[in-house]
């Protein structure tokens, strides 16, 4: 028979267990012999595929196709060189390709390690204990605790259910919850209402379950076998990056052409006008980009982790970078979610007994190896009717799991009073279902007075700030003919850097919208506390639930708003209608109900301490559930797209210095100033290390200072261009010409005299030329570290690896111009130091009118 047919006594038979779990040792030895409970993934094909494509992309095809033609020019003309060439764009598609894989596969490989910061557990019961332990230890014959949250961590046939119901949607499709039963059932085991399959998720209730199937051997781990490797779609910052180096690189290859043209029409030979055509190509194409946004995004991920955030997608970092809304919860995100009951209210004094037995009873909090486990709320509950009461004999014989629809948990207990239905939730969720009230110890009808004396005082708790919950009990039927007890007040007080991290999103342009459960009068207290909202417009749910999309899309364009009273369910149709009104959204969540706002939202976050559902759908998981933390990642977010920008800036400004000598060269009878070889030692050489330190720069604070980014907003932008062309770029073409002619007139040339390639002041000239470049390229590196701040202000040495890669330039540069190999490959010739001295300031002077500009920009606005 198969284990859906069988009895519960047969089930624990069959698996070699009991209702008191499996001993730890037999544990340890089922483990042995079972092996972990997971999925082994094959890696192997996947990280061929991502190293190959690191050859295959548009750049490196643009490329393939220079190094092809260079080699083709080199067999048709030997000796002009062009074989040199061709291995040196070899060498770029390499250097490339295997920086870019490994920064990928680093960023893959952390990811994986952060992961098991956040490892799962799930409760059982051994040796006749209830513990919490990792899934992964999970065994054929655990007995499993399943509870609201929770993710079935391995098939298991359940024996125990309480209005248990499972969405196990990943299996078969459909989202109708599933509730479960405990009896056998004559049918096929995937159909089986007994059965909680691996990753189906307990949407409510709980229950017990004996493991039989783990790891490769579940449902689930059948099904993950077959399945190919799922295409992932590109991110909007991936598709930015693709077109902006699809059209730098058109712009290359037409660039080529043209001067190719003009230089037939010049006369010039086939040859000259082919390398001059590469040399354009070579010296546009941005080889280091791709390597420069994998290596941006991977570090500010590290940098967020230190920050308790935690990154499951990489490109969702920048994504944050343009969110203009959050949708908050309260709890434990604004708060510290340390529930502590700091007010009560009851008729008289003889009512307390009653009131702490159903705060006590009423509540699934766990003490567990010395600690309380559980719901904060329940946690404060229990730890103050533990105060009072040491010992209460009860048996709990059902439970109506709390729902954020009726606002209220129940349960039935055996007590000296007879079968009671304790029942605690929200006061307007239970007050209306009330007929009496415990007064002097005894059950009064009623009336319109005391409800009204109920509700002054209700509202007395409420303007405190605190969470109000009411308490009662029936004793016929649950949650009907109640009989009211009292009011409890709790009090979550916000966390201290809350306050701060909500001025600066005010400045950044983005709007904070609170989603709770709580009461309105709660919620507006704890907003104005934390400075989020002071005369906000407030929606509760049932006002929420009449109200169309279009008057709600009204409500939302407010500057403050307050849900108050909401349910997880509700958060969708929020996400959904900013979405419609062209905000980009980011959303807060811990619960199951949670999960499909969090998909929705363009930037999804779960919290540490939430459900695995929850996490699973998010793009970052907050360690810490701090709202603040989330600040710190919008801000690194903006940081990294910023960065991206800067390197674009260092890259193009270099890019217009080594193209402008070649159209003097197209248009003028003059020697080419700067050779293809020595364009690629500035470009995979000198440049190389500096531009990558640009894609790690902290924020500087300038970036919470500016609206959010549309997300229209282009990377290769006009307003960027305008800096290279006007700001940036003529400092460094002025200074390589400058060297170049200043060598040849000093050496004794004149216009209009041609020089061959192995000419000593030809090779000093373009030495010289090279050198100004690389020197302003200095200048530009510490200029483009901040856009509007002046670099004085943030300090010149607060960027290490800028210093190391500044280093390992002149370092570069020295051994290109001295040292007799780097003469050889790049065809350089000595300098004397004057020549140093004379090309310096004008790297100095880019750096100085620069900052100057950013100054006197940050005086103006």
């Amino acid at each position: 028979m198969r284990i859906n047919e069988l009895s519960s006594e047969e089930v624990f038979r069959v698996l070699r267990t009991t209702s008191e779990g499996l001993s730890e040792e037999e544990a340890r030895r089922r483990l042995i012999q079972f092996g972990y409970n997971e999925i082994k993934e094959t890696r192997k094909y996947v990280l061929l595929k991502k190293f190959i494509s690191q050859f295959t992309h548009f750049l490196a095809l643009i490329l393939w196709i220079g190094a092809f033609l260079a080699f083709l020019a080199d067999y048709l003309q030997p000796g002009e060189g062009m074989r040199h060439l061709g291995f040196a764009i070899l060498t770029v598609i390499l250097i490339n390709a295997i920086f870019a894989f490994f920064q990928e596969y680093k960023a893959e490989k952390s990811l994986e390690k952060l992961k098991e910061l956040l490892p799962s557990y799930i409760r059982v019961i051994r040796d006749g204990k209830e513990r919490e332990i990792s899934v992964r230890e999970i065994v054929p014959g655990d007995l499993l605790l399943l509870y609201e949250g929770d993710k079935v961590p391995a098939d298991a046939r359940v024996i125990e259910a309480y209005a248990l119901s499972l969405d196990k949607s990943h299996l078969t499709g459909e989202a109708n919850p599933l509730f479960l039963i405990t009896e056998p059932f004559k049918g096929e085991l995937f159909q089986s209402p007994n059965i909680a399959f691996a990753g189906s998720t307990v949407l409510s209730g709980w229950g017990k379950a004996v493991v039989f199937a783990t790891g490769s051997q579940t449902e689930f781990g059948r099904i993950a076998r077959l399945t190919e490797t799922v295409k992932i779609e590109k991110t909007p910052l991936q598709k930015e990056i693709s077109k902006t180096s699809r059209l730098i690189a058109l712009f290359a290859t037409s660039i080529g052409l043209i001067f190719f043209l003009i230089g037939h029409f010049l006369e010039k030979s086939f040859w000259e006008n082919f390398t001059f055509a590469i040399g354009v190509i070579v010296a546009l194409v941005p080889e280091g980009l791709l390597p420069t946004v994998t290596l941006s995004l991977a570090m500010v991920s590290q940098r967020m982790l230190k920050r308790k955030a935690l990154v499951k997608v990489l490109t969702a970092v920048e994504g944050l970078g343009s969110v203009s809304v959050i949708c908050t919860d309260k709890t434990g995100t604004l708060t510290q979610n340390k529930m502590e009951v700091r007010d009560l209210w009851i008729f008289d004094e003889k009512a307390f007994p009653m009131f702490l037995k159903i705060a006590l009873l009423c509540n699934n909090t766990k003490e567990m190896e010395g600690e309380l486990k559980g719901d904060p709320t329940e946690v404060a509950l229990y730890k103050f009717a533990k105060t009072y009461l040491k010992e209460t004999p009860s048996e709990r014989l059902s439970e109506i799991p709390f729902d954020p629809i009726r606002k209220r948990m129940t349960t039935q207990n055996k007590l000296d009073e007879g079968l009671l239905f304790l029942t605690k939730g929200a006061t307007e969720g239970i007050l209306p279902l009330c007929t009496h009230a415990l007064i002097s110890g005894k059950k009064v009808k009623l009336d319109e007075k005391l409800r009204e004396e109920i509700l002054k005082n209700y509202e007395s708790l409420m303007e405190k700030g605190l969470r109000v919950l009411a308490l009662a009990f029936s004793e016929a039927e649950p949650e009907k003919d109640m009989t009211f007890v009292g009011l409890i007040g709790l009090e979550d007080p916000p966390r201290p850097e809350v306050k701060e991290a909500i001025r600066k999103c005010k400045e950044a342009g983005i709007r904070i919208i609170l989603v709770t459960g709580d009461a309105s009068k709660t919620a507006l207290a704890i907003s104005r506390e934390i400075g989020l909202a002071s005369n906000p417009v407030i929606i509760e749910g049932e006002e929420f639930h009449k109200m169309t999309d279009e008057e709600l899309k009204e409500k939302l364009k407010a500057k403050e708003i307050l849900f108050t009273r909401m349910s997880p369910k509700d958060k969708l149709r929020i996400v959904t209608l900013l979405q419609e009104l062209g905000e980009r959204v980011a959303v807060t969540g811990d619960g199951v109900n949670d999960a499909p706002a969090i998909k929705k939202a363009d930037i999804g976050i779960a919290m540490g301490s939430g459900t695995e559902v929850a996490k699973e759908v998010s793009s970052i998981i907050l360690l810490d559930d701090n709202f603040a933390t989330i600040v710190s990642a919008i801000e690194e977010g903006r940081g990294v797209y910023e960065n991206i920008k800067k390197f674009l800036a260092y890259f193009l400004t270099s890019n217009v210095a080594e193209l402008v000598p070649y159209i003097l060269y197209a248009f003028y009878r003059l020697p080419l100033p700067l050779t293809i070889m020595q364009i690629l030692a500035i470009d995979l050489g000198t440049d190389i290390l500096p531009g990558l330190a640009l894609g790690i720069e902290k924020p500087t604070g300038e970036e919470m200072k500016k609206p959010p980014r549309s997300p229209k907003e282009k990377l290769f932008s006009l307003l960027l261009i305008l800096r290279v062309c006007l700001l940036l770029a003529p400092f460094e073409v002025i200074a390589g010409l400058f060297g170049y002619f200043y060598v040849l007139y000093t050496g004794g040339w004149s216009l209009g005299t041609l020089l061959e390639p192995t000419n000593l002041l030809y090779q000093q000239a373009t030495t010289a030329c090279l050198t100004g470049i690389v020197l302003t390229q200095i200048g530009n590196v510490m200029a483009c570290r901040t856009f509007r701040t002046p670099v004085l202000k943030i300090g010149l040495f607060s960027n290490p690896f800028l210093l190391i890669g500044i280093l390992f330039e002149v370092f570069l540069q020295l051994f290109i111009v001295y040292h007799p190999l780097g003469q050889k490959i790049f065809s350089t010739y000595a300098l004397p130091l004057h020549i140093w001295l004379i090309l310096f300031p004008f790297a100095l002077a880019l750096f100085i009118t620069t900052d100057l500009s950013k100054y006197l920009m940050s005086k103006k606005f």
